[in-house]
């Protein structure tokens, strides 16, 4: 694609949801996590898994102000940027992003404050009440997002207006999308993968540098737990489900992401490989014979359409980056799986607590989820391309037409500066919260 005002607009987007997201999968995760230990707390009155509640509550508030504060400017640049966009399917989509700002994020902002104010001022039950508010406030926001990305993807009650808009016909419809019943809990999966790796991450980090160690063996125990029966749920059956909803409504889009560039039947699954634009294949493929067909029709001859049954310009935009980017994706879900799954094997009998190369495996493993998260969701988008709307508006067409590229690169040069910027605040306001630690337990009693 030439440098032209779209791919700006494009590149813009692109970078400023992707660093949002960083938060939100993080916030997601950890809120049900904080109400695992909260439940625990009020069970067995254990100081520890107070502590564990307030620790996990600093770290949730930070990345919950930074998500606010990276995901304000998405919201103008549906004008700013995607102004025809906004005209053609505001209609539809606005009834999402408002329902997401009405019930869920002040669900989720204001019992926050309860949350932060503590179990001594609020009372044990009102602020097990308020973590649970905060849970469900946060999973909501992430329904109601992604109920509007779903409706990108697969368009579902609407009608045509007279002058040729998008209106709103089935709200029903609209939340009961058949793309939405998968991609949903396969994103909140996705986030409490992140939040389990990262609570064991802090609990085996803290283990091998023998500090806090009664705190580090709970945050290993729910960490591990969660993000283990996360990632396999993951993969099977949501992410599994999610490719066949791929396969049934972007079948172009499925064979970009598998590298298929030839229709064949008994399709192998692709492992390793690079697609060769110019001679249409796959370059030093290695491939499981068959195994594509079998998962995808559940018979080993079923045919898999290619990408030479569709015309060139019906291919998404950019198939190097989605077939890497569903790779990566499933590449580092399987890694998630061995080693949380693994750890959690560990658990019993403490070896887990007595070995350090799997502490050492599960402190790497941190940033993993992130990554793993943000390809999938380069697969989802760049899967979607070139369609803004999936089959009734293409991307060129949702631009803003007054904003020249000029003007979209300067203003993101300033986005990527005060983001380096946010950046360094959050590195080292969350050092600090993980230098303090979880402090003592009988303050948390």
């Amino acid at each position: 694609m030439d440098f032209s005002a779209e791919l700006a607009h494009r590149l813009q987007f692109a970078f400023t949801i992707t660093y949002h997201y960083l938060f939100p999968q993080l916030t997601m995760g950890l809120a049900l996590i904080i109400v695992i230990f909260k439940a625990i707390a009020l069970r067995t009155r254990d100081p520890i898994a107070a502590a564990a509640v307030t620790f996990w509550i600093r770290v949730f508030a930070l990345a919950f102000v930074m998500g606010v504060v990276t995901g304000i400017p998405m919201e103008f640049q549906f004008g700013t940027n995607w102004a025809r966009f906004a005209e053609g399917g505001g209609a539809v989509i606005g009834q999402l992003l408002a329902m997401e700002g009405v019930f869920a994020f002040f669900l989720e902002s204001a019992f926050l404050g309860l949350v932060l104010a503590g179990e001594r001022r609020v009372g044990p039950r009102l602020h097990a009440i308020a973590c649970v508010c905060v849970w469900l406030g946060s999973w909501t926001s992430g329904f109601f997002i992604v109920a509007t990305n779903a409706w990108m993807q697969r368009p579902v009650g609407y009608v045509f207006t007279a002058d040729g808009g998008l209106e709103l016909s089935s709200l029903g419809a609209l939340l009961t999308n058949e793309w939405l019943v998968w991609q949903y809990p396969h994103v909140i999966l996705g986030a409490l993968v992140t939040g389990g790796a990262v609570v064991a991450a802090i609990g085996a980090l803290y283990t091998l540098l023998e500090r806090h160690r009664e705190h580090a063996r709970a945050y290993l125990r729910v960490g591990v737990t969660v993000g283990a029966l996360a990632a396999l749920l993951a993969a099977f059956p949501t992410g599994d489900m999610q490719a066949k909803n791929v396969l049934a409504h972007q079948p172009v889009t499925f064979a970009a992401m598998e590298g298929h560039f030839h229709s064949e039947r008994g399709a192998p699954m692709v492992l390793v490989g690079q697609p060769d634009m110019e001679r249409r294949r796959l370059d030093n493929a290695i491939a499981v014979p068959n195994i594509l067909s079998l998962m995808t029709h559940y018979r080993w001859d079923s045919e898999i359409r290619g990408l030479d049954e569709w015309p060139v310009d019906e291919w998404p935009d950019n198939v190097p980056l989605l077939y890497y980017a569903y790779h990566i994706m499933v590449g580092l879900g399987t890694v998630l799986i061995a080693a949380l799954g693994g750890a959690l094997l560990l658990l019993r009998g403490d070896r887990l607590l007595r070995w350090r190369w799997p502490l050492w495996i599960l402190t790497l493993c941190a940033p993993l989820p992130f990554i793993a998260n943000t390809a999938g969701w380069i697969t989802a988008e760049a899967g979607r391309q070139p369609w803004l709307i999936y089959g009734l508006m293409r991307t060129a067409e949702g631009t803003s037409p007054h904003v020249s590229a000029g003007n979209v690169l300067f203003s993101l040069l300033g986005f990527m500066g005060l983001y380096a910027l946010l950046s360094l605040l959050f590195v080292a306001l969350l050092l600090r919260i993980l230098a303090k630690g979880p402090g003592n337990t009988e303050e948390h009693a």
